[in-house]
C-alpha cells in the first residue's frame, strides 16, 4: 500500500471547491429512471446518455471525480474511444462503483446487506489498469418499526471496512457509502441518532481493518426527516444537525467527505450543502464537498429524453447543477442562481 500516493488522490478528489459527479446507476436503476421518461431502456441509449455526460464542456471545471458502473467503464463513444479517456482527458479522475448491490439480508425483514466481496482483490487490479484511481461501495440504512437492527448495521458496516482495506491495498482510494435512507416517518432527531450509530460502528471497523482514514473518502447522507414525516426541517436546522452529527462521530484524520444526495432536488441539495459552509465551515476539520447523482443528472435527462436534438440544452443543465455545486461548497449558491 503506497500511503502517500492514495493520500495525493484522496485530496485531489477534494481540492479546491470541486465535486464528484456519480454516475454509477446500475443497468436496472438507469433504466427505470429512461422508462419514466419515456427513454428506451437499450445498452446504445445508455452510452448516448453517459457519453452526453462525460462530454459536457467544462464539466472538469467544477467536477474532481466520476463514479462510473461497470457497463460504462468499458463503453465506447460512437467515434469508438472509450468514455472514461474523456473523462480523464477533462483532468477528472475515475473511479468505479464494485458493489454487486443491497440484497435482502436473511432473517431480518426490511433489511438489507451489501454483497461484492467475493472476487473484488482481482476486480480492483483490473479497474486500476483501465484508469481508476478511487472506488465506491454502498451500504443502505433503512429506518422504520423496529430497524435498523445492530445486526444489520454491525455487518454492512464490516463489508464497508473489508473493501475499504482491499482498495487501498490495490492502491484505489475507497469512498465509505454508508447510506441512511430517507424513506419513511422518522423525525430529524431518529435520522441524527441512527447516522451516528451507523458512522461510529463503521469507523470502529474501518479502524480493525487497519484502513489508513487520510487516504479515505466518506460518503454519508445528510441528517433530514423522512420523506414522510409530517414536520419537516428547515435548510438551517438539517445543516446544524449534520455536521453535530459529523462531529461527534466522524474522525478529523478522513480525506474528505462527500454527500450523497439521497433523493434530494438538484436545488434542496445545493441549498443544504451551502448553509453547511455558509455557517459552519470555521467547525469543519475535512473538506466537505458533493457527490450527488440524481440531484446533478435528474434536469439534463428529463430534457435529454433520449433525443440527440436536445444533447446541447442537457448538457446546459448539467453544467448549471455543478455550477451550482461548486458555489455551493463555497457558500456562495443562492436561490437566485436558478433563475433562468
Amino acid at each position: 500500500m503506497d500511503k502517500q500516493l492514495l493520500i495525493y488522490t484522496a485530496n485531489a478528489l477534494v481540492a479546491g471547491s470541486k465535486g464528484l459527479l456519480a454516475m454509477d446507476e446500475s443497468t436496472g436503476t438507469c433504466n427505470k429512471r429512461f422508462a419514466a421518461l419515456g427513454i428506451l431502456q437499450t445498452e446504445e441509449y445508455r452510452r448516448d446518455w453517459r457519453e452526453l455526460i462525460a462530454t459536457t464542456p467544462g464539466l472538469g471545471k467544477y467536477i474532481s471525480g466520476a463514479i462510473l458502473y461497470d457497463e460504462t467503464i468499458h463503453q465506447k463513444k460512437k467515434d469508438g474511444t472509450l468514455i472514461v479517456n474523456a473523462i480523464i482527458n477533462d483532468g477528472i479522475i475515475p473511479g468505479i462503483k464494485v458493489d454487486i448491490g443491497a440484497k435482502a439480508m436473511a432473517g431480518f425483514p426490511g433489511e438489507k446487506i451489501t454483497e461484492g466481496l467475493d472476487g473484488l482483490r482481482e476486480r480492483l487490479n483490473e479497474y486500476y489498469k483501465m484508469g481508476a484511481r478511487f472506488a465506491k461501495w454502498r451500504a443502505v440504512i433503512a429506518i422504520g418499526n423496529g430497524i435498523p437492527t445492530r445486526a444489520c448495521i454491525e455487518a454492512n458496516a464490516n463489508a464497508l471496512a473489508r473493501y475499504a482495506s482491499l482498495c487501498q491495498e490495490a492502491g484505489m482510494v475507497p469512498v465509505v457509502e454508508p447510506e441512511v435512507l430517507m424513506d419513511g416517518d422518522h423525525d430529524l432527531k431518529r435520522c441524527f441518532d441512527i447516522t451516528e450509530h451507523v458512522l461510529l460502528t463503521v469507523f470502529d471497523q474501518l479502524y480493525r481493518q487497519k484502513v489508513l482514514l487520510e487516504g479515505m473518502l466518506l460518503k454519508p447522507n445528510m441528517v433530514i426527516p423522512g420523506l414522510q414525516c409530517f414536520e419537516q426541517a428547515s435548510v438551517d436546522e438539517v445543516a446544524e444537525a449534520t455536521i453535530q452529527c459529523l462531529l461527534q462521530s466522524v474522525p478529523a484524520a478522513v480525506g474528505g467527505i462527500a454527500f450523497l444526495s439521497g433523493g434530494q432536488s438538484g436545488k434542496m441539495a445545493s441549498a443544504h450543502l451551502n448553509a453547511m459552509h455558509v455557517w459552519h465551515a470555521t467547525k469543519i476539520p475535512w473538506p466537505l464537498t458533493f457527490s450527488f447523482g440524481r440531484a446533478i443528472q435528474q434536469p439534463a435527462m428529463s430534457i435529454w429524453r433520449g433525443a440527440e436534438s436536445n444533447r446541447h440544452e442537457a448538457q446546459q443543465a448539467l453544467y448549471h447543477r455543478v455550477k451550482c455545486d461548486d458555489a455551493a461548497r463555497r457558500g456562495e449558491y443562492t436561490a437566485a442562481m436558478e433563475q433562468g
